[in-house]
Protein backbone atom coordinates (compact mmCIF):
# COMPACT_ATOMS: atom_id res chain seq x y z
CA UNK A 1 0.00 0.00 0.00
CA UNK A 2 1.32 3.47 -0.93
CA UNK A 3 1.26 6.25 1.70
CA UNK A 4 2.63 9.79 1.49
CA UNK A 5 3.98 11.80 4.39
CA UNK A 6 5.70 15.17 4.14
CA UNK A 7 9.05 16.42 5.39
CA UNK A 8 11.40 19.24 4.49
CA UNK A 9 15.02 19.67 3.39
CA UNK A 10 17.03 22.80 4.20
CA UNK A 11 19.27 24.38 1.56
CA UNK A 12 21.11 27.49 2.62
CA UNK A 13 18.65 29.37 4.83
CA UNK A 14 15.56 28.22 2.92
CA UNK A 15 13.58 24.97 3.06
CA UNK A 16 12.09 22.77 0.32
CA UNK A 17 9.13 20.49 0.99
CA UNK A 18 9.90 16.80 0.47
CA UNK A 19 7.27 14.14 -0.21
CA UNK A 20 8.12 10.90 1.62
CA UNK A 21 6.47 8.11 -0.38
CA UNK A 22 6.35 4.75 1.42
CA UNK A 23 5.20 1.68 -0.51
CA UNK A 24 4.76 -1.74 1.15
CA UNK A 25 5.36 -4.43 -1.47
CA UNK A 26 3.78 -7.88 -1.31
CA UNK A 27 6.99 -9.55 -2.48
CA UNK A 28 10.68 -9.09 -1.81
CA UNK A 29 12.65 -8.66 1.39
CA UNK A 30 15.19 -5.82 1.19
CA UNK A 31 13.95 -2.36 2.16
CA UNK A 32 15.47 0.62 0.33
CA UNK A 33 15.49 4.42 0.52
CA UNK A 34 15.80 6.21 -2.84
CA UNK A 35 15.75 9.85 -3.96
CA UNK A 36 19.44 10.87 -3.50
CA UNK A 37 19.71 10.11 0.25
CA UNK A 38 23.04 10.47 2.02
CA UNK A 39 24.39 7.83 4.43
CA UNK A 40 22.50 9.24 7.42
CA UNK A 41 19.18 9.00 5.55
CA UNK A 42 19.94 5.47 4.30
CA UNK A 43 20.64 4.37 7.86
CA UNK A 44 17.23 5.63 8.99
CA UNK A 45 15.58 2.29 8.15
CA UNK A 46 17.59 0.63 10.92
CA UNK A 47 16.47 3.24 13.47
CA UNK A 48 12.86 3.05 12.19
CA UNK A 49 12.77 -0.75 12.54
CA UNK A 50 14.14 -0.64 16.08
CA UNK A 51 11.66 2.10 17.06
CA UNK A 52 8.65 0.24 15.65
CA UNK A 53 9.56 -3.02 17.43
CA UNK A 54 10.43 -1.26 20.72
CA UNK A 55 6.92 0.24 20.80
CA UNK A 56 5.20 -3.11 20.13
CA UNK A 57 4.23 -2.49 16.52
CA UNK A 58 5.01 -4.83 13.63
CA UNK A 59 7.78 -4.12 11.15
CA UNK A 60 6.66 -5.50 7.73
CA UNK A 61 8.77 -8.48 6.67
CA UNK A 62 8.31 -7.82 2.96
CA UNK A 63 9.98 -5.20 0.78
CA UNK A 64 9.49 -1.50 1.64
CA UNK A 65 10.47 1.23 -0.83
CA UNK A 66 10.84 4.77 0.48
CA UNK A 67 11.15 7.53 -2.12
CA UNK A 68 12.11 11.09 -1.17
CA UNK A 69 10.71 13.35 -3.88
CA UNK A 70 11.81 15.37 -5.75
CA UNK A 71 14.36 12.64 -6.36
CA UNK A 72 17.00 14.87 -8.01
CA UNK A 73 17.69 16.91 -4.85
CA UNK A 74 20.16 15.50 -2.35
CA UNK A 75 18.69 14.71 1.09
CA UNK A 76 20.90 14.71 4.16
CA UNK A 77 20.65 14.37 7.91
CA UNK A 78 18.59 12.30 10.31
CA UNK A 79 15.42 14.43 10.44
CA UNK A 80 13.57 12.14 7.97
CA UNK A 81 13.41 9.30 10.52
CA UNK A 82 10.02 10.33 11.92
CA UNK A 83 8.13 10.85 8.62
CA UNK A 84 9.51 7.53 7.31
CA UNK A 85 8.44 5.69 10.47
CA UNK A 86 4.93 7.17 10.34
CA UNK A 87 4.77 6.29 6.63
CA UNK A 88 5.76 2.67 7.30
CA UNK A 89 3.12 2.31 10.03
CA UNK A 90 0.43 3.86 7.81
CA UNK A 91 1.42 1.79 4.76
CA UNK A 92 1.17 -1.39 6.85
CA UNK A 93 -2.25 -0.18 8.12
CA UNK A 94 -1.17 0.10 11.75
CA UNK A 95 -2.26 3.75 11.62
CA UNK A 96 -5.80 3.98 10.29
CA UNK A 97 -6.41 7.71 9.70
CA UNK A 98 -4.05 8.09 6.75
CA UNK A 99 -5.83 11.10 5.26
CA UNK A 100 -4.83 13.26 8.24
CA UNK A 101 -1.13 12.48 7.82
CA UNK A 102 -0.93 14.35 4.51
CA UNK A 103 -2.00 17.63 6.15
CA UNK A 104 1.17 17.87 8.26
CA UNK A 105 4.89 18.29 7.78
CA UNK A 106 6.61 15.84 10.12
CA UNK A 107 10.31 16.06 11.07
CA UNK A 108 12.45 14.48 13.76
CA UNK A 109 15.34 12.12 14.45
CA UNK A 110 14.47 8.87 16.22
CA UNK A 111 16.38 7.03 18.90
CA UNK A 112 16.17 3.23 18.98
CA UNK A 113 13.37 3.32 21.58
CA UNK A 114 11.27 5.99 19.83
CA UNK A 115 12.45 9.17 21.53
CA UNK A 116 12.28 12.16 19.13
CA UNK A 117 15.55 14.08 19.04
CA UNK A 118 16.23 17.70 17.92
CA UNK A 119 16.71 18.77 14.31
CA UNK A 120 18.37 21.70 12.53
CA UNK A 121 16.47 24.35 10.58
CA UNK A 122 13.09 24.16 12.32
CA UNK A 123 12.36 27.85 11.64
CA UNK A 124 12.82 27.81 7.82
CA UNK A 125 10.92 24.49 7.73
CA UNK A 126 7.99 26.13 9.56
CA UNK A 127 8.05 29.14 7.22
CA UNK A 128 7.93 26.86 4.18
CA UNK A 129 5.13 24.73 5.69
CA UNK A 130 2.99 27.82 6.20
CA UNK A 131 3.78 29.07 2.70
CA UNK A 132 2.58 25.78 1.16
CA UNK A 133 -0.65 25.72 3.17
CA UNK A 134 -0.07 22.75 5.50
CA UNK A 135 -2.39 22.52 8.49
CA UNK A 136 0.47 22.04 10.93
CA UNK A 137 4.03 21.02 11.69
CA UNK A 138 5.16 18.21 14.01
CA UNK A 139 8.71 18.66 15.33
CA UNK A 140 10.76 17.60 18.38
CA UNK A 141 9.67 19.33 21.58
CA UNK A 142 12.96 21.23 21.96
CA UNK A 143 12.41 22.80 18.51
CA UNK A 144 8.74 23.69 19.12
CA UNK A 145 9.32 27.23 20.41
CA UNK A 146 11.62 28.03 17.51
CA UNK A 147 9.07 26.82 14.94
CA UNK A 148 6.18 28.27 16.93
CA UNK A 149 7.28 31.81 16.09
CA UNK A 150 5.65 31.37 12.68
CA UNK A 151 2.09 32.71 12.79
CA UNK A 152 -0.93 30.98 11.24
CA UNK A 153 0.62 27.52 11.57
CA UNK A 154 -0.15 24.94 14.27
CA UNK A 155 3.14 23.64 15.65
CA UNK A 156 3.13 20.48 17.76
CA UNK A 157 6.15 19.57 19.85
CA UNK A 158 6.60 15.85 20.57
CA UNK A 159 9.14 13.93 22.61
CA UNK A 160 8.22 10.36 21.56
CA UNK A 161 6.88 8.66 18.43
CA UNK A 162 3.93 7.27 20.46
CA UNK A 163 2.61 10.83 20.83
CA UNK A 164 2.56 11.22 17.04
CA UNK A 165 0.81 7.86 16.49
CA UNK A 166 -1.81 8.68 19.15
CA UNK A 167 -2.30 12.14 17.62
CA UNK A 168 -3.35 10.66 14.28
CA UNK A 169 -5.30 7.78 15.81
CA UNK A 170 -7.31 10.18 18.02
CA UNK A 171 -8.40 12.45 15.14
CA UNK A 172 -5.61 15.00 15.59
CA UNK A 173 -6.09 15.55 19.31
CA UNK A 174 -4.03 14.89 22.39
CA UNK A 175 -1.18 17.35 21.72
CA UNK A 176 -1.50 21.06 22.51
CA UNK A 177 -0.11 23.38 19.83
CA UNK A 178 2.81 25.56 20.87
CA UNK A 179 1.85 29.24 21.04
CA UNK A 180 4.47 31.98 21.18
CA UNK A 181 3.95 35.72 21.56
CA UNK A 182 6.78 36.59 19.20
CA UNK A 183 6.90 40.31 19.91
CA UNK A 184 6.85 39.89 23.67
CA UNK A 185 9.58 37.23 23.56
CA UNK A 186 11.61 39.43 21.24
CA UNK A 187 11.39 42.77 23.03
CA UNK A 188 11.70 41.29 26.52
CA UNK A 189 15.34 40.26 26.16
CA UNK A 190 16.72 42.87 23.72
CA UNK A 191 18.68 44.83 26.31
CA UNK A 192 19.72 42.06 28.70
CA UNK A 193 23.51 42.43 28.50
CA UNK A 194 25.88 41.01 31.08
CA UNK A 195 28.57 43.58 30.23
CA UNK A 196 28.44 47.36 29.90
CA UNK A 197 30.70 50.26 28.96
CA UNK A 198 30.21 51.63 32.48
CA UNK A 199 32.61 48.87 33.61
CA UNK A 200 35.46 50.36 31.56
CA UNK A 201 37.84 52.72 33.32
CA UNK A 202 39.41 55.43 31.18
CA UNK A 203 39.87 54.81 27.44
CA UNK A 204 37.49 57.64 26.55
CA UNK A 205 39.07 58.10 23.12
CA UNK A 206 38.54 54.40 22.32
CA UNK A 207 34.92 54.55 23.47
CA UNK A 208 34.44 57.52 21.16
CA UNK A 209 35.92 55.58 18.22
CA UNK A 210 33.64 52.60 18.89
CA UNK A 211 30.66 54.95 19.11
CA UNK A 212 31.54 56.30 15.65
CA UNK A 213 32.00 52.75 14.30
CA UNK A 214 28.60 51.69 15.68
CA UNK A 215 26.89 54.82 14.36
CA UNK A 216 28.06 54.38 10.77
CA UNK A 217 28.43 50.58 10.62
CA UNK A 218 32.18 51.03 10.08
CA UNK A 219 34.75 48.24 10.37
CA UNK A 220 37.45 49.00 12.93
CA UNK A 221 40.77 47.67 14.19
CA UNK A 222 42.29 48.27 17.63
CA UNK A 223 46.10 48.37 17.80
CA UNK A 224 47.84 48.30 21.15
CA UNK A 225 50.06 46.40 23.61
CA UNK A 226 48.92 43.35 25.59
CA UNK A 227 46.63 44.18 28.50
CA UNK A 228 45.53 47.56 27.15
CA UNK A 229 41.88 46.46 27.00
CA UNK A 230 41.36 45.79 23.27
CA UNK A 231 39.34 42.59 23.70
CA UNK A 232 37.35 43.97 26.63
CA UNK A 233 36.32 47.03 24.62
CA UNK A 234 35.48 45.03 21.49
CA UNK A 235 33.20 42.66 23.43
CA UNK A 236 31.14 45.63 24.56
CA UNK A 237 30.50 46.90 21.04
CA UNK A 238 27.17 45.00 20.63
CA UNK A 239 25.82 46.77 23.74
CA UNK A 240 25.82 50.13 21.92
CA UNK A 241 24.54 48.93 18.54
CA UNK A 242 20.91 49.68 17.67
CA UNK A 243 18.58 46.80 18.65
CA UNK A 244 17.62 44.28 16.00
CA UNK A 245 14.42 44.88 14.11
CA UNK A 246 11.95 41.98 13.98
CA UNK A 247 12.92 41.29 10.35
CA UNK A 248 16.65 41.30 11.16
CA UNK A 249 16.02 38.99 14.13
CA UNK A 250 14.15 36.56 11.87
CA UNK A 251 17.01 36.54 9.31
CA UNK A 252 19.59 35.98 12.05
CA UNK A 253 17.55 33.23 13.72
CA UNK A 254 17.16 31.34 10.43
CA UNK A 255 20.94 31.22 9.98
CA UNK A 256 21.56 30.02 13.54
CA UNK A 257 18.73 27.49 13.19
CA UNK A 258 20.21 26.00 10.01
CA UNK A 259 23.64 25.80 11.65
CA UNK A 260 22.18 24.14 14.76
CA UNK A 261 23.50 26.94 16.98
CA UNK A 262 20.24 27.85 18.72
CA UNK A 263 20.00 26.70 22.34
CA UNK A 264 17.20 24.33 23.38
CA UNK A 265 13.74 25.92 23.65
CA UNK A 266 15.08 29.07 21.98
CA UNK A 267 12.86 31.51 20.12
CA UNK A 268 14.10 34.55 18.19
CA UNK A 269 17.70 35.75 18.43
CA UNK A 270 16.94 39.07 20.11
CA UNK A 271 20.43 40.55 20.42
CA UNK A 272 23.00 41.24 17.74
CA UNK A 273 25.41 38.30 17.35
CA UNK A 274 29.00 38.59 18.49
CA UNK A 275 31.22 35.92 16.94
CA UNK A 276 34.86 35.58 17.97
CA UNK A 277 36.52 32.65 16.14
CA UNK A 278 40.01 31.46 17.16
CA UNK A 279 42.88 32.35 14.86
CA UNK A 280 43.35 28.66 13.93
CA UNK A 281 40.02 28.70 12.04
CA UNK A 282 39.94 27.30 8.49
CA UNK A 283 38.68 29.01 5.33
CA UNK A 284 35.53 26.85 5.20
CA UNK A 285 34.71 27.38 8.88
CA UNK A 286 34.96 31.15 8.39
CA UNK A 287 32.99 31.67 5.17
CA UNK A 288 30.92 28.45 5.13
CA UNK A 289 30.89 25.37 2.95
CA UNK A 290 31.20 21.61 3.24
CA UNK A 291 29.62 18.77 1.25
CA UNK A 292 26.21 19.91 2.45
CA UNK A 293 26.95 23.68 2.62
CA UNK A 294 26.59 25.16 6.08
CA UNK A 295 26.93 28.81 7.15
CA UNK A 296 30.32 29.92 8.43
CA UNK A 297 31.28 32.43 11.10
CA UNK A 298 30.75 35.44 8.82
CA UNK A 299 27.12 34.36 8.27
CA UNK A 300 26.59 33.58 11.94
CA UNK A 301 27.70 37.18 12.58
CA UNK A 302 25.04 38.50 10.14
CA UNK A 303 23.48 41.72 11.54
CA UNK A 304 26.09 41.67 14.29
CA UNK A 305 29.84 41.80 14.95
CA UNK A 306 32.65 39.50 13.78
CA UNK A 307 35.61 39.95 16.14
CA UNK A 308 39.02 38.73 14.99
CA UNK A 309 41.38 38.89 17.96
CA UNK A 310 45.12 38.95 17.17
CA UNK A 311 44.45 39.56 13.48
CA UNK A 312 48.01 38.92 12.16
CA UNK A 313 47.92 35.42 13.66
CA UNK A 314 45.14 34.33 11.29
CA UNK A 315 46.31 32.52 8.16
CA UNK A 316 46.53 34.95 5.26
CA UNK A 317 44.34 32.74 3.04
CA UNK A 318 41.62 32.81 5.70
CA UNK A 319 41.63 36.60 5.84
CA UNK A 320 41.65 37.02 2.08
CA UNK A 321 38.46 34.99 1.56
CA UNK A 322 36.60 37.63 3.56
CA UNK A 323 37.28 40.42 1.09
CA UNK A 324 34.45 39.73 -1.35
CA UNK A 325 31.79 38.97 1.33
CA UNK A 326 32.69 42.22 3.11
CA UNK A 327 31.87 44.16 -0.05
CA UNK A 328 28.82 42.21 -1.22
CA UNK A 329 27.47 41.43 2.28
CA UNK A 330 26.71 37.86 1.27
CA UNK A 331 28.72 34.77 0.42
CA UNK A 332 27.97 32.28 -2.36
CA UNK A 333 28.97 28.65 -1.82
CA UNK A 334 29.15 26.95 -5.22
CA UNK A 335 29.10 23.22 -5.83
CA UNK A 336 28.81 21.16 -9.03
CA UNK A 337 25.01 20.94 -8.84
CA UNK A 338 24.02 23.79 -6.54
CA UNK A 339 24.99 27.35 -5.53
CA UNK A 340 23.78 28.57 -2.14
CA UNK A 341 23.78 32.15 -0.88
CA UNK A 342 24.27 32.91 2.80
CA UNK A 343 23.78 36.49 4.06
CA UNK A 344 26.90 38.03 5.63
CA UNK A 345 26.23 41.66 6.54
CA UNK A 346 28.47 42.13 9.57
CA UNK A 347 30.68 44.71 11.23
CA UNK A 348 34.31 43.60 11.36
CA UNK A 349 36.08 44.38 14.61
CA UNK A 350 39.72 43.32 14.82
CA UNK A 351 42.55 43.74 17.28
CA UNK A 352 46.31 43.31 17.06
CA UNK A 353 49.56 44.02 18.82
CA UNK A 354 51.71 46.62 17.05
CA UNK A 355 54.66 44.21 16.79
CA UNK A 356 55.69 40.63 17.74
CA UNK A 357 56.77 41.62 21.26
CA UNK A 358 53.73 43.87 21.62
CA UNK A 359 55.38 47.04 22.91
CA UNK A 360 56.11 49.16 19.84
CA UNK A 361 55.08 52.79 20.59
CA UNK A 362 54.45 51.86 24.26
CA UNK A 363 54.75 54.95 26.48
CA UNK A 364 56.81 53.16 29.16
CA UNK A 365 58.22 49.86 27.88
CA UNK A 366 60.78 49.49 25.15
CA UNK A 367 60.16 47.40 22.02
CA UNK A 368 62.64 44.51 21.74
CA UNK A 369 61.89 43.58 18.12
CA UNK A 370 64.78 43.63 15.60
CA UNK A 371 64.80 46.19 12.76
CA UNK A 372 62.12 45.54 10.17
CA UNK A 373 60.12 43.19 12.41
CA UNK A 374 57.34 45.71 12.97
CA UNK A 375 56.76 46.21 9.25
CA UNK A 376 57.01 42.48 8.60
CA UNK A 377 54.41 41.83 11.31
CA UNK A 378 52.06 44.44 9.84
CA UNK A 379 52.53 43.00 6.34
CA UNK A 380 50.77 39.83 7.46
CA UNK A 381 47.59 41.82 6.84
CA UNK A 382 47.13 42.65 3.16
CA UNK A 383 46.51 46.15 1.86
CA UNK A 384 43.14 45.22 0.27
CA UNK A 385 41.87 43.95 3.64
CA UNK A 386 43.06 47.06 5.49
CA UNK A 387 41.38 49.07 2.75
CA UNK A 388 38.04 47.69 3.98
CA UNK A 389 38.67 48.78 7.59
CA UNK A 390 37.54 52.36 8.14
CA UNK A 391 38.92 53.11 11.62
CA UNK A 392 42.44 52.32 12.83
CA UNK A 393 42.48 53.06 16.56
CA UNK A 394 45.61 53.06 18.71
CA UNK A 395 44.97 51.79 22.25
CA UNK A 396 47.32 52.77 25.08
CA UNK A 397 47.45 51.25 28.59
CA UNK A 398 45.25 52.84 31.25
CA UNK A 399 47.29 54.61 33.97
CA UNK A 400 46.85 53.56 37.60
CA UNK A 401 45.21 56.86 38.53
CA UNK A 402 42.32 56.15 36.15
CA UNK A 403 42.07 52.46 37.05
CA UNK A 404 41.75 53.23 40.76
CA UNK A 405 39.38 56.19 40.34
CA UNK A 406 35.81 55.82 41.56
CA UNK A 407 34.35 58.02 38.84
CA UNK A 408 31.32 56.52 37.14
CA UNK A 409 31.81 55.84 33.42
CA UNK A 410 29.14 56.47 30.82
CA UNK A 411 26.78 53.53 30.37
CA UNK A 412 26.15 51.62 27.16
CA UNK A 413 22.56 52.84 27.18
CA UNK A 414 23.62 56.51 26.98
CA UNK A 415 26.00 55.81 24.12
CA UNK A 416 23.42 53.63 22.34
CA UNK A 417 20.87 56.48 22.35
CA UNK A 418 23.32 58.71 20.46
CA UNK A 419 24.12 55.87 18.05
CA UNK A 420 20.43 55.30 17.35
CA UNK A 421 19.96 59.04 16.72
CA UNK A 422 22.73 58.97 14.09
CA UNK A 423 21.29 55.79 12.52
CA UNK A 424 17.87 57.47 12.26
CA UNK A 425 19.44 60.31 10.27
CA UNK A 426 21.10 57.79 7.93
CA UNK A 427 17.90 55.76 7.53
CA UNK A 428 16.13 58.89 6.34
CA UNK A 429 19.01 59.83 4.03
CA UNK A 430 19.17 56.43 2.32
CA UNK A 431 15.46 55.60 2.19
CA UNK A 432 15.55 55.96 -1.61
CA UNK A 433 18.58 53.65 -1.89
CA UNK A 434 17.59 50.00 -1.31
CA UNK A 435 20.22 47.89 0.40
CA UNK A 436 22.01 50.88 1.96
CA UNK A 437 21.33 51.58 5.63
CA UNK A 438 24.42 53.29 6.98
CA UNK A 439 27.37 55.44 5.89
CA UNK A 440 29.80 52.53 5.64
CA UNK A 441 27.77 51.03 2.78
CA UNK A 442 27.75 53.97 0.38
CA UNK A 443 29.49 53.61 -2.97
CA UNK A 444 32.21 55.84 -4.42
CA UNK A 445 29.66 57.33 -6.79
CA UNK A 446 27.39 58.38 -3.90
CA UNK A 447 30.37 59.68 -1.93
CA UNK A 448 30.67 62.89 -3.97
CA UNK A 449 27.02 63.72 -3.43
CA UNK A 450 26.66 62.78 0.25
CA UNK A 451 30.11 63.66 1.64
CA UNK A 452 30.66 67.13 0.17
CA UNK A 453 33.20 69.28 2.00
CA UNK A 454 33.80 73.01 1.90
CA UNK A 455 36.99 74.82 0.89
CA UNK A 456 38.41 74.84 4.43
CA UNK A 457 37.80 71.11 4.82
CA UNK A 458 39.31 70.35 1.42
CA UNK A 459 42.45 72.31 2.31
CA UNK A 460 42.73 70.52 5.69
CA UNK A 461 42.41 67.12 4.00
CA UNK A 462 44.98 68.07 1.38
CA UNK A 463 47.53 69.16 4.00
CA UNK A 464 46.87 66.07 6.15
CA UNK A 465 47.38 63.68 3.26
CA UNK A 466 50.62 65.41 2.30
CA UNK A 467 52.13 65.75 5.79
CA UNK A 468 51.06 62.35 7.11
CA UNK A 469 51.77 60.64 3.78
CA UNK A 470 48.33 59.07 3.84
CA UNK A 471 47.66 56.60 1.08
CA UNK A 472 45.05 57.24 -1.61
CA UNK A 473 42.79 54.53 -0.19
CA UNK A 474 42.43 56.55 3.01
CA UNK A 475 40.61 59.37 1.21
CA UNK A 476 37.19 57.69 0.81
CA UNK A 477 37.33 56.21 4.30
CA UNK A 478 38.02 59.59 5.88
CA UNK A 479 35.04 61.12 4.09
CA UNK A 480 32.69 58.30 5.18
CA UNK A 481 33.83 58.47 8.81
CA UNK A 482 33.60 62.28 8.85
CA UNK A 483 30.02 61.99 7.55
CA UNK A 484 29.20 59.72 10.51
CA UNK A 485 30.85 62.14 12.96
CA UNK A 486 28.76 64.96 11.48
CA UNK A 487 25.62 62.84 11.94
CA UNK A 488 26.51 62.22 15.59
CA UNK A 489 26.83 65.96 16.16
CA UNK A 490 23.59 66.63 14.29
CA UNK A 491 25.33 68.62 11.57
CA UNK A 492 23.89 68.64 8.05
CA UNK A 493 27.32 69.41 6.53
CA UNK A 494 30.80 68.02 7.10
CA UNK A 495 32.91 70.59 8.93
CA UNK A 496 36.67 70.89 9.38
CA UNK A 497 36.54 69.50 12.94
CA UNK A 498 34.71 66.40 11.70
CA UNK A 499 37.40 65.80 9.10
CA UNK A 500 40.16 66.39 11.65
CA UNK A 501 38.75 63.71 13.94
CA UNK A 502 38.33 61.26 11.05
CA UNK A 503 41.93 61.79 9.90
CA UNK A 504 43.33 60.61 13.23
CA UNK A 505 41.68 57.19 12.72
CA UNK A 506 43.96 56.24 9.79
CA UNK A 507 47.06 55.21 11.75
CA UNK A 508 48.08 52.25 9.61
CA UNK A 509 47.92 54.29 6.39
CA UNK A 510 50.67 56.64 7.48
CA UNK A 511 54.00 56.05 5.80
CA UNK A 512 56.61 55.37 8.42
CA UNK A 513 54.10 54.31 11.08
CA UNK A 514 55.97 51.04 11.49
CA UNK A 515 59.37 52.66 11.52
Amino acid sequence: MLVKTFGSAVYGVEAISITVEVNWMATGKESVVVGLPDSAVKESMQRVESTIKANHYLMPRTRIVVNLAPADIKKSGTAFDLPIAIGVLAASEQIQHKEAIEKYVIMGELSLDGEVRPIKGALPIAIQARKEGFAGLIVPKVNAKEAGMVNNLSVYGVSHIKEVIDFFEQNETGITPTTIDTKEEFYHSQYNFEIDFSDVKGQENIKRALEIAASGGHNAILIGPPGAGKTMLAKRLPTILPPLTLQEALETTKIHSVAGKLPEDATLVSRRPFRSPHHTISDVALVGGGGNPQPGEISLAHNGVLFLDELPEFKRTVLEVMRQPMEERRVTISRAKVAIDFPASFMLMASMNPCPCGFYNHPERECTCPPGAVQKYLNKISGPLLDRIDLHVEVTPVPFSELSANNASESSQSIRERVMGARDIQADRYKEHPGIYCNAQISSKMLKEICMIDTVGAQLLKVAMAKLNLSARAYDRILKVSRTIADLSGSASIKAEHLAEAIQYRSLDREGWAG
